[in-house]
């Protein structure tokens, strides 16, 4: 009878209400946040007929955004992958004068406004700036090109992988490693067998949340992409452009595009990530 007692006062004792509630207002927030808006996308959306949809989503210097502002998000996501895993590794595993300074540059892009991101780096790699100026002699043009948009998405998403891979390498045993040295196995042996399996999810994810932030980022890449038609204008560019012609319905078909799109990747990288847990056993 004590135990029951017991039992039916820590029950009463929770701190937040039961599932019914708490499932309610999740619903509700989410609705609120993310439903409602994605829905009146896409009604604005079935405004247009089809062959308007069509000449909309599929104009020339829409496809020549697509094309840009995928595969140089893809491109800075793998490349944020390697030296996001870089960054992590040397934060978790060494210690160095100045080591907090670095852990708190990498948290710098968050923290930025996009558009002041953008004209540092406008500043920094256009063809008069600090750096630009010594490598437009040799040929190299990092600024008003589709080079200048992946290095912007390059800066914004590499907080991603490294906040993502740093928690999971914080938690690796090293008696792993250890054990993998003693028993022969070489550096390249140990990391491939023994780490690289147990943060491939946070790595996936990071590169996720990476893409995914690249997909739809505007105020970085505007001032260093010279938003050249059919060369280096982004989708987000071409959204805007619609907005500012009044084009509404036209700007969220293009939009729809651009969420469909970006949905389906992300379900092929869960399943990757579901399909590497279930070979490795390792949970993120």
């Amino acid at each position: 009878m004590a135990l029951f007692s017991l039992t039916r006062s820590h029950k009463a004792a929770r701190v937040l209400p039961g599932f019914n509630i708490t499932l309610g207002f999740t619903i509700t927030y989410l609705s609120l946040i993310v439903l409602i808006p994605l829905s009146a996308l896409v009604f604005k959306t079935f405004t247009l007929t089809w062959p308007q949809f069509w000449e909309a989503v599929t104009g020339p210097r829409v496809m020549a955004s697509y094309r840009l502002t995928f595969g140089a998000s893809l491109i800075a996501a793998l490349v944020n992958v390697v030296f996001g895993l870089l960054v992590a590794w040397v934060l978790v595993r060494y210690n160095f004068f100045g080591k907090k300074v670095v852990d708190a540059l990498v948290d710098l892009p968050f923290a930025l406004p996009t558009a002041v991101a953008g004209i540092s780096l406008t500043a920094l790699l256009a063809g008069n700036g600090w750096v630009g100026q010594f490598l437009e002699p040799l040929g190299i043009q990092l600024a008003f090109n589709p080079n200048g948009v992946v290095i912007a998405l390059i800066f914004i998403g590499l907080p991603f992988v490294v906040r993502t891979v740093q928690p999971v390498l914080e938690d690796t045993e090293k008696e792993l490693e250890e054990a993998a040295t003693c028993l022969g196995a070489t550096r390249w042996q140990t990391f491939s067998r023994v780490i690289f399996p147990s943060i491939a999810p946070a790595l996936l994810t990071g590169f996720a949340m990476a893409f995914a932030r690249a997909i739809g980022e505007y105020g970085s890449v505007i001032f260093i992409a010279g938003n050249m038609p059919m060369v280096s204008e982004i989708t987000p560019l071409i959204i805007i452009g619609k907005l500012e012609q009044y084009d509404y319905a036209g700007a969220t078909a293009v939009a729809v595009v651009m969420l469909v799109i970006s949905f389906v990747l992300l379900l092929i990288i869960n399943a990757l990530q579901a399909w590497q847990r279930r070979h490795t056993g390792v949970a993120v």
